[in-house]
């Protein structure tokens, strides 16, 4: 509690030791002016967030007194009371002293910020210290309570202690999902609650990373003065952020763990929440801020990654494939709640004061609160994140270093499955970041913002509503039809563009949201498969049990890792609508060289996978599949 105390007063201390100030920058087209400053509404905000996390600090600093000094609790209570109040008498001077001295007013904060810094390092560095100690004397970190020496104290009452600190931290020392008894007396209802509040949190993740995908098409009708190619960027950054921060996030679960990882990333999706429902308020607000913020959303995105790798340790193979297409399908569902739910809250106010003014449209007068397009996610977002604290759980077995993980980048079927699944997930976000702001510019005779969110809608109910007919049928055969379907829905839609109706359009797209998230989900369900026949193949020297550990640990580092890189789809596909646009003034060009990409996805599936010498062939038609050996660029080794 103390960790969270000093971390949460840290940021709210810095926000308010900011004070008022103006920018120039000297780009390439002249000076960029700009000011930041915090208005009265975040101060309040600001000052309630830090009082309630000091109150929590004070709390855990007087439930220690009774463990360290359980003796002599009134007198250590009393002389703690007593410093505490001396705060009050010596800080108001320190602060009139520095706002003397340095003419700025938020100086105070700046002084408390210092302090709760210094205290933070102070606390961390002497709990690090006394952990050391104690595993220097033989004992095993794992082991540890939550502070070493306040163990001889609970001596008496260890097997109470040691229950009640398995069930705070959520560690599962023993996980054995293919094990069918475990798995129906133990396991399946842990990983089922590990799954809905990762579901949860990932589809608020979405939400916040698509959300410029609705707010660039707003900006305009409120006096935003950005051009096209300005709007696509935006719309196109989050994407690359996003997949960038993915291929960091896809090592982060064995390394931290599913549950404290879970927790913070979704807490981190505050910031850009809070940032965009500022930002949109002002229309002189300047374009590198929304690019700050657009990058920021990527924060979402990232999300995937780490939430898919953890997932993927929670289920037994026979039910992986349909887990993580629940996981993920209901999660892409937040594209389509978030392009649903924002035009229709932008249209009234309701945080009330808290939330700011509303904002008039330029083309019909309509009144727009579009900032409840950030801040309407704040109360989603907190809950997710406690949730996620509270609620999940890391599996020991789970522990992995980065160097574990690294083997994949050795393994070849890492990167052919990189490239078949950015022609599915990388389609499904591409499309999504790129079809309402598409949609507004090829057809503004129609209000195509209301029929927006169907897309990501019947893509992310198709991934979680296929998954078990790849289980069913072979994740590869699925596949191998996906592209074939999205070949033909690309070209429907090049014939709707040509002869101009929005109908035709329209259900093109719709089509090929639908095989996208089939294709997500059949993907996703060949890794498993591909890394244990590679596994048996390159480590044969290895226990069948060995053979499991090694092959699922490569397996999650895939399939966070893959999605890293097909989330590029997310910049990619937007931004070859603008350059196509600005190129030939129309977004044909895009669309052929998007088929040409399908046609070597199902190629590459066809020959690798699914055709008459593909990998998994034997597999899926449940024939054997004959014994291979290594190549030395693969080798033997984790």
């Amino acid at each position: 509690m103390l960790y969270w105390t000093f971390g949460v007063s840290a940021v709210c201390l810095f926000m308010l030791s900011y004070p008022p100030t103006d920018y120039v920058i000297h780009g390439v087209r002249g000076p960029i002016s700009f000011s930041t400053s915090m208005g009265l509404v975040p101060f309040l905000v600001a000052i309630f967030v830090l009082g309630f996390f000091m109150s929590l600090g004070k709390a855990a600093v007087f439930k220690h007194i009774p463990v360290y000094y359980p003796k002599q609790i009134g007198a250590v209570g009393g002389l703690v009371g007593m410093v505490g109040g001396l705060g009050g008498f010596v800080l108001p001077i320190v602060f009139g002293v520095m706002n003397d001295l340095t003419g700025i007013w938020t100086s105070c904060f700046a002084l408390l910020f210092l302090i709760v810094t210094v205290s933070l390092l102070w606390m961390h560095f002497a709990v690090r210290q006394m952990e050391a100690k104690a595993v220097r004397s033989g004992r095993e970190m794992t082991t540890l309570p939550e502070l070493p020496e306040m163990e001889p104290i609970h001596e008496p009452a260890r097997p109470m202690l040691d229950t009640l600190r398995k069930a705070r931290a959520g560690l599962l020392s023993d996980w054995r999902p293919e094990d069918a008894e475990f798995w129906r007396t133990t396991g399946r209802p842990i990983a089922r609650r590990n799954l809905w509040i990762s579901t949860f949190c990932l589809l608020l993740a979405f939400a916040v990373w698509m959300v410029w995908s609705v707010v660039v098409a707003q900006l305009p009708r409120l006096g935003f003065a950005f051009t096209t190619d300005q709007l696509f960027w935006l719309a196109a950054l989050p994407g690359l952020s996003g997949a960038t921060l993915r291929i960091f996030y896809a090592f982060m679960v064995p390394v931290f763990g599913g549950r404290l990882w879970t927790a913070v990333s979704t807490a981190s999706l505050l910031i850009p929440a809070f940032g965009i429902g500022y930002a949109v308020q002002d229309p002189e607000t300047p374009f590198l801020i929304f690019l700050v913020l657009a990058l920021l959303c990527g924060f979402g995105g990232g999300n995937f990654a780490s939430s898919m790798a953890n997932i993927s340790f929670f289920f037994p193979k026979a039910e992986r494939g349909n887990a993580l297409a629940l996981n993920a399908g209901l999660g892409n569902l937040g594209v389509s709640v978030m392009q649903f739910l924002v035009p229709i809250v932008i249209t009234f106010s309701i945080f009330g004061a808290l939330g700011g003014q509303n904002q008039t449209a330029a083309d019909d007068g309509a009144m727009l609160w579009l900032q409840n397009a950030g801040f309407v996610w704040v109360p989603f977002i907190m809950i997710g994140a406690l949730a996620a604290w509270f609620g999940m759980n890391d599996i020991a077995s789970a522990k992995a270093s980065f160097a574990d993980q690294a083997a994949i980048f050795r393994r070849t079927h890492n990167w052919l499955m990189c490239w078949l699944y950015t022609g599915t997930f990388g389609s499904f976000i591409g499309f999504s970041a790129g079809f309402p702001l598409l949609a507004r510019m090829a057809f503004p005779e129609v209000n195509s913002l209301q029929y927006v969110f169907l897309g990501p809608l019947v893509g992310a109910l198709s991934r979680a509503g296929t998954g078990w007919v790849s289980d069913r049928w072979g994740g590869a055969r699925v596949t191998l039809w996906v592209f074939i379907g999205m070949i033909a829905a690309v070209g429907a839609m090049l014939y709707a563009l040509s002869v101009g109706t929005f109908s035709g359009f329209f259900g093109s797209v719709i089509a090929l949201f639908f095989l996208t998230g089939v294709g997500n989900a059949s993907t996703f369900q060949m890794i498993g498969p591909i890394m244990t026949l590679e596994t048996a193949r390159l480590a044969p020297e290895l226990t069948p049990a060995e053979q499991r550990v090694r092959a699922d640990r490569e397996a999650a580092a895939i399939v966070g890792f893959t999605s890293a890189i097909a989330a590029f789809g997310a910049f990619f596909i937007p931004k070859a609508y603008g350059a196509s646009i600005d190129a030939t003034g129309g977004p044909e060009a895009a669309l052929w060289a998007f088929m040409a990409f399908y046609v070597t996805c199902a190629a590459l599936t066809w020959f690798a996978y699914a055709g008459p010498r593909g990998l998994l062939r034997a597999t899926e038609t449940g024939r054997a599949p004959p014994p291979l050996r290594p190549t030395p660029a693969e080798g033997r080794t984790p």
